[in-house]
């Protein structure tokens, strides 16, 4: 079946996680929450699947197809012929709606090359996030360990599960609404409980987890199968000063024009992500994307003269195939992109 070259309205795709959350998720999306509490990231537009699973992840359309397969039928038509002569048939990017209910566990992701060399794959996850809500006292990310770590020590603390240890190493980062930090490849990180964002990612799901205890089943789980020995190669132990970490850090949230690109700027080489509010038009040109809209209601028009009511809640793909597209109305959204082909590095 042929679909329309047109934005497409998403419904929520929340695979099963070990971790709780998905009550900001459902009220973003104006849903009553019976996902129940492990249903915490929602994957938007997903051509990924999760690790070790032929199938769950998957976005389907509302006509049933998988987005996947029909990208795969017409990758020119949904991400342009620069991009897929950069990228094939990838969409080059996965974005999610996470919230998190408890703390996450530490953990890192691989960079491309650890990805190619050791999961046949030519993505590693290097990933960036958006802060669109917060709940609590004292709503909290972890990044980068403050001071240069052994990797001595750092294979005790995984030996021994020495949590306390592994997230007192690492900067805690208050955040609030507007806030964005860029995690590359090799950063050990952790989301606090009560953090909201949107996530933009590689399209892949290796995540490497220091801290399996209490959230994993067990230690295969946290080394996806490659033992910790060679697992911790791909980590990041340099230390992250205030200087260092100011570089992955933005405050956007006091940021009223009607464009605001929210990322760090060495993000560009892997994904791009815009705040949209439009005053009281945006034109936008052709371009794979995501929209998630987070306040208000507008309308979105493409090219052809078609055109469909936006609001709140709602997610929606893009395919490049649609053209230029203009959207309007008293409303707050993110456009999330993968790179521009040109500025994607193939090291």
């Amino acid at each position: 079946m042929n679909h329309p070259l047109e934005p497409v309205r998403l419904p929520a795709n929340q695979p099963p996680q070990f971790y709780r959350g998905g009550g900001a998720i459902a009220a973003l999306r104006g849903a009553d929450g019976s996902n129940g509490e492990f249903g915490p990231e929602d994957w938007v537009a997903s051509t990924t699947t999760m690790f070790g699973s032929p199938q769950t992840g998957l976005s389907t359309l509302p006509d049933g197809q998988w987005l996947r397969d029909v990208v795969r039928d017409d990758p020119q038509g949904w991400l342009g012929a620069a991009h897929v002569s950069a990228f094939s048939s990838s969409t080059g990017l996965l974005v999610k709606l996470l919230d998190a209910g408890q703390r996450l566990p530490v953990h890192f992701h691989p960079s491309d090359s650890f990805a190619r060399r050791h999961f046949d794959s030519h993505f590693g996850k290097t990933e960036a996030w958006i802060v669109v809500g917060t709940s609590g006292e004292a709503p909290t990310v972890h990044a980068g360990f403050r001071e240069t770590t052994s990797a001595q020590v750092v294979d005790q603390w995984v030996r021994e599960q020495d949590a306390p240890a592994m997230l007192d190493a690492l900067n805690s980062l208050r955040v609030r609404p507007g806030d964005t930090v860029y995690i590359p490849a090799g950063l050990p990180h952790a989301i606090g409980a009560g953090v909201f964002v949107v996530e933009l990612q590689q399209p892949t799901d290796f995540s490497l987890t220091m801290e399996w205890r209490d959230f994993l089943a067990s230690p295969d789980k946290g080394h996806l199968g490659l033992g910790f020995d060679t697992a911790l190669r791909a980590l990041d132990t340099s230390g992250w000063d205030a200087e260092r970490l100011a570089s992955i850090v933005r405050r956007t949230g006091t940021d009223r024009r009607s464009t605001v690109d929210l990322l760090a700027p060495q993000s560009a080489e892997f994904f791009r992500a815009d705040q949209l509010r439009p005053d009281p038009v945006l034109t936008l040109r052709p371009s794979f994307a995501v929209l998630v809209v987070l306040e208000g209601s507008g309308t979105l028009r493409w090219d052809h003269g078609g055109e469909a009511a936006v609001a709140k809640g709602d997610t929606l793909v893009v395919p490049y195939g649609a053209g230029e597209l203009e959207l309007a109305g008293a409303l707050t959204a993110i456009r999330c992109r993968p790179p521009e082909p040109e500025k994607r590095s193939r090291s």
